[in-house]
């Protein structure tokens, strides 16, 4: 029987989908400088979520806290993709919830880990 996937998971493929969208409409001047490393970001992101889901314990804890290091890193980017005016307002906004909610959630799991270990 297949383990129904984790909504982690699920949350962040959607937000990538959508990061990818996003940065692939950015001007061509701005591909190689933010687009590149954003998208970069993001798909490091989801192959450690992928990978701390199978890891053991210890190796999951420090994924999960390798991933908030790379949203803190997405948030930057973004605040300052919106800062040029590479995105829009509204764009920005649904990317920040988005990462946001990730945080979250990561937290979530990060404390989940913490508290097994008391």
């Amino acid at each position: 029987m297949t383990e129904p996937e984790l909504p982690l998971l699920l949350q962040w493929e959607r937000t990538t989908q959508d990061i990818l969208d996003r940065t692939a409409r950015l001007p061509k001047a701005a591909r190689f400088t933010f687009a590149t490393r954003i998208d970069n970001i993001a798909l490091d992101v989801m192959e450690k979520l992928t990978l701390a889901r199978f890891a053991a314990k210890p190796t999951r804890a420090a994924l999960l806290a390798e991933v908030d290091t790379a949203l803190a890193r997405l948030r930057v980017l973004f605040r300052l993709c919106h800062g040029r005016r590479l995105v829009d307002g509204g764009a920005y906004e649904v990317v920040a919830r988005n990462l946001d909610e990730a945080g979250r959630m990561v937290g979530g799991w990060r404390q989940s880990l913490k508290a097994e270990q008391t």
